[in-house]
């Protein structure tokens, strides 16, 4: 049996609120620590390496969110990103035109003053752990889809930091002489890199925001695998607000993790066991 833990994009509220989850059901005895694969997105990306790194997520978060006291939230051009989503959701774009047509946006935005690699910065491991983690990023300037692991040319920090580069937010991230934006510009969980896992838990901050016909067909290509999607219940979307980057989300979203794994804690175990 080989299980895959596929972690989605959120922002801020997103790797609290997956942080909560992943802690509290560690504490009620289901350990997603113990994948045999996974994938994070962008959000995903930073608790997938935590996870895979062996990292305690709470104190992560605890490190975040003083580190941030004194943040103030990246400067939107919401006009912008909604249109840059409105480009991926039109379904008479092939996906990979739409990607670069939003990766063209993403480069062409000015400095915002967000630094997006501070995010890998703060990792407490800095290196690829030998557990296999996927991390997903798009090449802003072709659309093609990329997927780093611990045999790709990006160092684990630059990896994470690329997939954590939401298009006109943050500058898209250089690796090799490439920029590299948001994986979540393919796929919310880019949970189809999870196919031939027998068993597969899907962690979801942002099921209610995102299209679900992407989502149907990635779970498609899972075959026969057992699997359980978790997706915030409606006290947690009520604590994420209006913005997921707001870095005054760091613990209120954690706590609200915390205090809906218990509600999910059958459903995961089962698939999981």
């Amino acid at each position: 049996m080989t299980r895959a833990l596929v972690l989605g994009g959120g922002g801020v509220a997103g790797i609290a609120w997956e942080a909560g989850i992943i802690t509290g059901l560690r504490r009620a005895g289901v350990d997603l620590g113990t994948a045999d694969l996974v994938v994070g997105t962008s959000a995903g990306s930073v608790v997938g390496a935590l996870v895979a790194t062996g990292a305690d997520l709470e104190s992560a978060v605890a490190a975040q969110a003083a580190s941030e006291t004194e943040a103030t939230v990246p400067a939107v051009d919401m006009e912008a990103v909604m249109a840059a989503f409105g480009i991926l959701y039109d379904p008479s774009l092939d996906p990979q035109e739409a990607r670069r047509r939003v990766g063209a946006m993403a480069l062409a935005v000015k400095d915002t003053g967000a630094k997006i690699e501070t995010i890998g910065d703060r990792l407490p491991v800095k290196q690829w752990p030998e557990r296999r983690l996927l991390v997903t990023a798009v090449d802003a300037g072709t659309g093609e889809f990329v997927v780093w692991d611990r045999d790709s040319a990006a160092p684990l920090v630059s990896a994470v930091a690329s997939s954590c580069a939401v298009p006109c937010v943050f500058p898209p991230v250089e690796i090799d002489g490439r920029r590299y934006m948001d994986g979540g510009v393919r796929s919310a969980t880019n949970a189809d890199l999870a196919k031939g896992c027998s068993a597969v838990v899907i962690v979801e901050p942002m099921a209610n925001l995102s299209p679900r016909s992407r989502f149907r067909s990635e779970v498609a290509e899972l075959g026969d695998a057992v699997l359980a999607h978790v997706a915030p219940d409606e006290a947690s979307i009520a604590v994420f607000g209006a913005n997921v980057l707001d870095p005054a989300l760091w613990r209120p979203a954690f706590d609200a993790g915390l205090a809906q794994a218990p509600a999910v804690e059958d459903l995961v175990g089962k698939a999981w066991s």
